[in-house]
């Protein structure tokens, strides 16, 4: 029953500083080839691959040539998606959680975290509304996507109807992105102004490089690419909560690569 223990693991791993994104083994297959991908949660591109879990899982499917794919994993499935999608064109995976919750026992932690997510203003409330420095309670979600092209790579990226989400405005396969690639943030189905963007780029060589952005009054920021390089799109939400939860967080993550 190891993959108990590992979606056990996601429920509890600390928000503070973690991704959760989806992992293609490939982001370009060949038509006819399966398109295979884990979940991780980790740091800088880097986290252990955890198995399906019904429990931990709100919504997993692809969007694919104007269809909703149903992935039909198994529980302790890993990777969690195995499915071969006919045709070409470019498939969309998403993977939304179920809320997982956390207790701050550390203050500087809390601390660190608001000032690395930049939520001006969330010390000052969280002294405002009279709420303890250890003991504290924060809930989470995820909402994951990534891109991958099958075949040609043909397609669009879209709105899948998160909470909060990053849509890739152009598509990296096949578009001309040498002046950057934008993306709309979005959070219940507007526009996010003003949010900052973190991207993490991974190199051939395995080499990840981080960089900070932010939306404009449109709910735009343009991630810089480069060819030959994967890339991770993050964007997290704080909310207030009252009564036993104190505080939400919503993460939004896009992983997709640049071909040379």
């Amino acid at each position: 029953m190891r993959f108990l223990t590992l979606a056990a693991v996601i429920l509890a791993t600390p928000v503070a500083g973690h991704e959760f994104w989806i992992s293609p083994d490939a982001y370009r297959v060949a038509p006819g080839a399966p398109v295979t991908a884990n979940i991780r949660v980790g740091e800088s591109f880097k986290g252990n691959a955890f198995s399906y879990f019904d429990r931990s899982t709100a919504r997993f499917d692809v969007l694919w040539s104007n269809r909703v794919i149903d992935p039909e994993p198994v529980l302790g499935d890993r990777p969690v998606l195995n499915k071969t999608l006919q045709g070409e064109g470019l498939a969309v995976v998403v993977f939304e959680t179920v809320d997982s919750r956390l207790t701050y026992t550390n203050w500087q932690k809390f601390i660190d975290f608001v000032e690395h997510k930049d939520f001006d203003g969330a010390l000052a409330r969280h002294a405002e509304r009279g709420l303890p420095q250890s003991g504290f309670v924060e809930t989470y979600r995820r909402y994951a996507k990534s891109l991958v092209a099958v075949g040609d790579g043909k397609g669009a990226d879209r709105d899948v109807g998160l909470d909060t989400e990053i849509i890739a405005l152009a598509n990296p396969y096949t578009d001309d992105v040498s002046g950057g690639l934008p993306v709309l943030v979005t959070l219940y189905g507007e526009p996010r102004r003003d949010a900052q963007v973190e991207t993490y780029a991974r190199d051939t060589s395995g080499e990840v490089s981080v960089a900070l952005t932010r939306t404009n009054g449109n709910g735009v920021a343009v991630i810089d690419v480069e060819p030959g390089h994967d890339y991770m799109v993050d964007a997290v939400v704080l909310e207030e909560r009252e009564g036993e939860v104190s505080w939400h967080t919503m993460w939004a993550n896009l992983t997709f690569s640049v071909p040379e």
